[in-house]
């Protein structure tokens, strides 16, 4: 296997194991609530922390793989989100609970970004949409996997159980650290690279160090929120939503969810195709306008057919975008800084989008579920217009101007 198809699986692995962990939460929460007697907010707290850890892994954890490898500290997030997820299998109560989460979130929120770098710095320009596209995918096979396990384990063994696996990616991270070699790019950014000067910024500071790279860098945050908040406030709110407005049962509701997903796969490999063919500003272009229709328009299906084709075309446009922002990020950061970009950016969006749940309940509470999906759809078209403002490829690069490294 040649060195790019290496990184591609690599990558895969890690966000298949990540979006496992993950979404063991959602499965598990029912029991964890009853064992520990707890509340929904306060059980909604262990998402809400898992978010905080990943903001703040993605930070640390994007510095560290910038200044001492990709794979080296690739293997040490999977190790961290590993031990952090069977920790939990163990927790007696609440606020242990929260704080392996926290653990798990930091190791998680490390990897997205150093998985989404290498493979940006393996792929030659004109193919890495469709190579993020087949990393992002490895989030779906997650969540895929992890509603086997729990349908397996839950039912017998209880919630600690299904925690314990989390010890799998360990052996995951001993395979890398043997198989895959370092980037060949950040090894020559590494022979090219000069002695610090004093008073040199830091690399999370060299995301705003011009007024070019502030807006770059705020624009991409927005995207990044947008595309998070969109996900989960349709994921989590839709179903009840259904349920509601069209009579669906849980069964129904299941259905819905599964066409969704798949709509989000085609998406997701579509839209790296797009990207490699028409570039990252067309292509994010039509899918955030499509997005925006595909959601309003959504609020006026109808039937069992319509309920749950507009949910595979809405899953399609909303999600499949989440294959290019990998490739996007990296695109403007050169390679010194590129996993704290990446990291820093897309677990920012995590952070703040993932509160976007809470507006959706309180917009169902008050209104009704039309208004809900006007809310969404009017962030998609935010989107669309931040998206706008990000600068096409100029000439000169210097760590502290970012470079986009194709015409976008």
């Amino acid at each position: 296997m040649d060195y790019r198809k290496k990184t591609v699986v690599a990558s895969v692995a890690g966000l298949t194991l990540e979006g496992m962990d993950i979404m063991f939460i959602s499965f598990a929460m029912s029991m964890m609530i009853a064992e520990f007697h707890i509340d929904l907010a306060t059980g909604g707290l262990i998402s809400s922390i898992t978010n905080i850890g990943m903001l703040l892994g993605g930070m640390i954890f994007g510095v560290l793989a910038d200044k001492f490898g990709r794979v080296k500290v690739f293997t040490y997030t999977v190790l961290l989100f590993a031990i952090g997820t069977a920790l939990t299998g163990l927790a007696a109560n609440i606020e242990q609970v929260y704080l392996f989460r926290f653990i798990a979130g930091l190791g998680a929120g490390g990897e997205y970004g150093i998985g989404m770098a290498l493979v940006a710095e393996a792929w030659p320009k004109n193919k890495q949409g469709r190579a993020s596209s087949y990393v992002s995918v490895g989030a779906q096979y997650g969540v895929i996997l992890a509603a086997l396990l729990s349908a397996m384990i839950l039912p017998t063994l209880g919630w600690r159980a299904l925690f314990f696996v989390g010890v799998v990616p360990v052996v995951f991270a001993v395979i890398v650290r043997k198989n895959l070699e370092e980037s060949p790019e950040w090894l020559a950014a590494q022979k090219d690279k000069k002695p610090a000067k004093k008073g040199e910024k830091g690399k999370l500071v060299q995301l705003f160090a011009t007024p070019r790279a502030t807006m770059t860098t705020i624009a991409l945050s927005i995207m990044a929120t947008v595309q998070i908040a969109g996900y989960n406030g349709l994921m989590i709110w839709l179903p009840s939503m259904l349920q509601q407005s069209q009579g669906l049962s849980v069964s129904s509701s299941a259905l819905w969810t599964i066409s969704t997903a798949v709509g989000m796969i085609m998406g997701m490999l579509t839209f790296g195709q797009f990207m490699d063919r028409f570039g990252a500003k067309r292509s994010f272009g039509i899918f955030l306008l499509a997005s925006a229709c595909a959601v309003f328009l959504y609020s006026y299906a109808t039937g069992s057919a319509g309920v749950l084709m507009g949910g595979a075309i809405v899953g399609f446009f909303s999600n499949g975008m989440f294959a290019g922002y990998g490739a996007l990020i990296s695109s403007y950061y050169p390679v010194q800084i590129r996993s704290t970009a990446t990291n820093t950016i897309f677990n920012f969006g995590r952070a703040v989008g993932g509160l976007s749940p809470i507006l959706v309940g309180y917009i169902l509470q008050s209104y009704d579920m039309t208004i809900a999906m006007i809310y969404l759809a009017a962030l998609y078209c935010i989107s669309f217009v931040v998206m706008l403002t990000l600068s096409k490829r100029q000439s000169g690069s210097t760590l502290n101007a970012i470079q986009p490294v194709e015409e976008y």
